[in-house]
This record gives structure tokens, C-alpha cells and sequence, in this order.
């Protein structure tokens, strides 16, 4: 009985167990398979990059102070971020990887930067 690939219907030479003729057939039917999943989280690993590229900007010594308002025009998703740091004080502080943000009053942002 021969098998024949998934991806282009030629005839599988060799394992009992392929399942696709060539590692281009492979890569091309797997490509196909996530291809929604990988658009997905394509586009919010492009958010992310372009949040923590804002903060960096506005940052650059590692702490100061700026307003939602100069986030936000320079394109900040304040809906994306990577992880969050409750302090033993009860503040909260929002990470997209080493840069964070908190909010202290009246739309008044401080920005800050984990050391390694």
C-alpha cells in the first residue's frame, strides 16, 4: 500500500510512518496549519515590541516620570503588557518585560526599569 504526502499528493518513499515526501512539504503544511495562530501572535508581538520601544524613548535612565497623554500619542497599548508586580505597599506596577509603568495620580505615569 503506498502512501502519498499531505501536502502535495506525491507518492512517500522510505518510513512506514512519513508523512510527507520532503521537509519542504513539512514546513509548508505546518506553515499552513498555524498560519491563523501565528498571525495572531505576530501582530501582538509587534504591540509589545512597539510598547516597550516607547518606553525605552521615554526612559532612557531608567527612572522618570511622563503622562498618559505622551504614551498614548506616541501609539502605547496600555491593554498590552507582559507581566504585573504587586509591591508589599500595594502598588501595581505593569511590565512589558524589563520596563514598567505605574499609575500615580491624575494621569501622571512613573516609569521604571528592572535591573538585570
Amino acid at each position: 500500500m503506498s502512501k502519498t504526502c499531505l501536502e502535495c499528493g506525491d507518492k512517500i518513499i522510505g518510513r512506514e510512518d512519513k508523512k510527507f515526501c520532503s521537509d519542504g512539504c513539512r514546513n509548508a503544511f505546518n506553515n499552513k496549519m498555524n498560519k491563523d495562530q501565528n498571525n495572531m501572535m505576530r501582530n501582538i508581538n509587534n504591540k509589545l515590541r512597539k510598547n516597550y520601544r516607547i518606553l525605552c524613548e521615554l526612559n532612557p535612565e531608567g527612572k522618570t516620570k511622563t503622562t498618559r497623554n505622551k504614551m498614548s500619542n506616541k501609539g502605547f497599548d496600555f491593554e498590552l503588557f507582559t507581566s504585573i508586580l504587586k509591591t508589599k505597599t500595594g502598588n501595581t506596577y505593569y511590565f512589558v518585560y524589563d520596563y514598567g509603568y505605574m499609575e500615580i495620580e491624575n494621569e501622571q505615569y512613573v516609569l521604571v526599569k528592572k535591573e538585570a
